[in-house]
């Protein structure tokens, strides 16, 4: 069963993924030099679910900076 989900739209239309406990999720939005990327994991031993954010150098640069741990 499903315990994420995330959804995007672009000029091809609305996608949606789903994710699991035991799987998590990433998506990663991104222009040439500048990205964001979300990370959704499941904390079992505490039981709540985490969101890390990360800014990204885009499609043209790989690097990643921690933002946030939510």
């Amino acid at each position: 069963m499903a315990h994420f989900y995330i959804t995007a739209k672009g000029s091809r239309g609305e996608t949606s993924r789903c994710g699991t406990k035991n799987s998590g999720m990433t998506a990663h939005a991104r222009g040439w030099s500048k990205g964001v990327e979300v990370w959704l994991t499941y904390n079992s031993e505490t039981g709540e679910d985490v969101i890390t954010v990360y800014k990204t150098g885009g499609s043209n640069n790989l690097t990643r900076e921690l933002v946030a741990k939510i």
